[in-house]
């Protein structure tokens, strides 16, 4: 089970986050971790083939939120600063 993983919660956290300032900062935070186990599991050629596929579908969520980040940073960017929302 997936929860049982430790970069899982640093993964969840980036998932559930809903304040896109910090969302960055949480996703940098969960790759770190994931590639810290995928070195490890290299190493020592550990792990289950679960965890090893829950590490691959994390990294690929990771990247499709990290896209979503971009967009949302660079529409803020083409906002003038008096109609963004306030956070």
């Amino acid at each position: 089970m997936a929860n049982e993983y430790s970069w899982y919660e640093s993964y969840k956290a980036a998932v559930l986050e809903t304040d896109w300032t910090k969302i960055q900062g949480r996703i940098l935070r969960a790759e770190h971790e994931i590639h810290e186990r995928q070195i490890v599991l290299a190493k020592e050629q550990g792990g289950t083939p679960e965890e090893r596929q829950a590490l691959e579908d994390a990294v690929n969520g990771l990247r499709g939120l990290m896209n979503d980040a971009s967009v949302w940073q660079s529409r803020q960017s083409n906002v003038p600063p008096s109609t963004r929302p306030s956070v």
